[in-house]
């Protein structure tokens, strides 16, 4: 038995436009009705999300049948959470928060078995197909897929030098997040925030890895596009729910 293989990673390395959508409605119920709705990518989210690794479970299980490539967020740049949302199977892994080369390599550290890293070792883990898998551990990186997040003015600054960081394959903007460092909190479509995304998509890019965004706001979106964005989340579950029910009850209302 062979691992699966990393589509998402696949697309990275061809620079292949992948639209993708957040997932921070935990279970595997949700989870299956957005893999089949075309995205290329679903972003598992536990960092601002009510999920852990019981419930990412589930969601993993549910697009596993469907032609979409599940994406999860630990909560922290932290081992133990690495580790755990590795050994379920999750291939490539956003991590949150990286601020600066040192912490892009212990991000590298953790999705790495020794001696290249410090991920714990277990044999029958569902990553492993139970065990089935031969030489999973020697072959474990071949399939796996990191990204790091710069979100803040600080991290922003050093793109070039976590862009340089061995193990790092594509890194990601947070508007949100910025535009706070920024001093623009809740304020991701202001356009200095705009700028400072639209530019640091570019310098990722001349660094010589994809990058990738968030945005709910579709004008924005296409400027990311522009800028060079390849991997482009273009919403979220509870965005989607909350704007369509919204809508719904407005059009029934008297008047």
């Amino acid at each position: 038995m062979d691992m699966p293989v990393n589509r998402f990673k696949e697309g990275l390395r061809a620079g292949r436009q992948q639209i993708g959508l957040w997932n921070s409605l935990p279970g595997g119920y949700v989870a299956e009705v957005l893999a089949g709705a075309g995205f290329d990518w679903i972003v598992v989210d536990t960092e601002h999300a009510p999920a852990d690794p019981l419930t990412v479970l589930p969601a993993l299980q549910a697009m596993a049948p469907y032609p979409v490539a599940p994406v999860v967020r630990p909560a922290a740049n932290d081992p133990v959470l690495v580790k755990r949302m590795l050994d379920l199977g999750a291939l490539t892994l956003i991590v949150p928060y990286v601020q600066n080369e040192a912490e892009a390599a212990a991000a590298v550290a953790a999705m790495r078995y020794p001696p290249r890293g410090i991920r714990g070792v277990a044999g029958q883990t569902r990553a492993s197909r139970f065990g089935r898998v031969p030489g999973y551990g020697r072959r474990a990186e071949e399939q796996l897929c990191l990204i790091v997040q710069v979100e803040t003015a600080a991290a922003i600054e050093r793109i070039e030098a976590i862009a340089a960081v061995d193990g790092v394959d594509a890194m990601f903007i947070g508007p949100s997040d910025l535009a706070a460092s920024m001093g623009h909190p809740g304020e991701a479509g202001h356009p200095a925030v705009i700028e400072a995304v639209t530019a640091a998509i570019r310098r990722i890019v001349a660094a010589g890895k994809p990058a990738g965004v968030l945005t709910q706001d579709a004008a924005f979106t296409r400027l990311c596009i522009e800028a060079g964005s390849t991997f482009t989340a273009v919403g979220t579950d509870l965005g989607v729910l909350l704007r369509g029910a919204e809508a719904l009850a407005l059009g029934f209302r008297p008047g």
